[in-house]
């Protein structure tokens, strides 16, 4: 399939999957008569009827609450969460009950619950409609934690995260949502929780993942012009983290930067900075460095620019860690 959108490519996994299992469902906020706001859902009613794609109230609470339950009577949901920030009215039933619920059975029970969360920033939105809250679900276990940042990926990670057997939280980078790209249709390349290596280079490693690929390919593009050969690593899995494609990178290039839309502190860049630390200390030519967005509020949209990690900021790094 040439030429699709990430919207394009996230509808067609979720028809694909409708169409091949009467157990999968679709549920969330205005997922079915309009579509979904970005329009992900679009279509889906009218093949498949309002038993199958619901609208449901305004309540992410119950959105997820439900989903479990559908989970529990044998179905596989896919739950929309219409904006990142709208998610937290519904992490208590995450955290403490769809995540949990494998192991409060002694793994005889798994939920194969999907949620999807568009997120991060670049849209110019109002509160609550652009945030990075990954961090948190990475540090819940029983949770898969996924990020696509291109068709591809978008395609089949939903694919294999409705196939799971445990839930999958999948983040979608919204300002990417009308990026263009192929599709494999014989499959996808690669298992869920693997990274992917999106640029091969042997100067520094920029990790990254979501909407922060497209800006890394970016300043490896404009390093490349003062002579610096970096790589750049989609990780699409963060829970698990697929440290064996991580650690090979960093032994074989030995400068390794994380760059991502959340803040600093407690960041998916603390915990890859403290395993490499950890597991490779000594084998690095310098520091593992961090590009993310500062320890505040998402700040209003006319000022998000200067909050958001961006090429500069990520040639400024590589510089810092040229310096050592």
């Amino acid at each position: 399939m040439s030429g699709l959108t990430v919207v394009k490519a996230l509808n067609r996994a979720l028809h694909e999957a409708m169409a091949a299992d009467p157990g999968v469902l679709v549920l969330g906020e205005d997922v079915g008569v309009l579509g979904g706001v970005f329009r992900v859902t679009e279509g889906l009613s009218e093949a498949f009827g309002e038993q199958r794609v619901i609208d449901t109230p305004l309540a992410e609470s119950g959105i997820i609450g439900t989903a479990i339950g559908l989970a529990l009577r044998g179905f596989r949901p896919v739950a929309e969460i219409q904006f990142d920030g709208f998610v937290f009215p519904g992490f208590d039933q995450i955290v403490n009950q769809l995540a949990r619920y494998r192991s409060r059975t002694h793994g005889r029970q798994g939920l194969p619950v999907v949620i999807r969360i568009p997120f991060g920033g670049g849209i110019g939105a109002a509160e609550h409609h652009s945030e990075s809250p990954e961090a948190y679900f990475m540090h819940t276990p029983g949770l898969h934690v996924l990020s696509c940042a291109c068709p591809q990926d978008a395609h089949w990670l939903l694919r294999q995260a409705i196939a799971c057997p445990d839930p999958v939280i999948l983040f979608e980078p919204k300002a990417r949502y009308y990026a263009k790209g192929e599709v494999d249709e014989s499959g996808p390349d690669l298992p869920m929780g693997s990274a992917r290596i999106v640029r091969p280079g042997r100067d520094a490693a920029l990790l990254t993942y979501g909407p922060m690929v497209r800006t890394c390919l970016d300043a490896a593009q404009a390093a490349a012009g003062e002579g610096r050969d970096v790589e750049v690593v989609d990780l699409r899995s963060l829970a698990p983290l697929d440290m064996a494609t991580i650690r090979a990178c960093a032994e074989r290039i030995r400068r390794v930067i994380v760059v991502h839309e959340a803040r600093l502190t407690l960041g998916p860049g603390a915990e890859l900075a403290a395993r490499l630390d950890e597991e490779m200390w000594g084998a690095l030519d310098a520091p593992v460095l961090r590009v993310a967005a500062w320890d505040t509020h998402y700040p209003p949209a006319r000022t998000e620019r200067a909050y958001l990690p961006d090429a500069e900021r990520v040639l400024d790094a590589l510089d810092r860690s040229f310096a050592y």
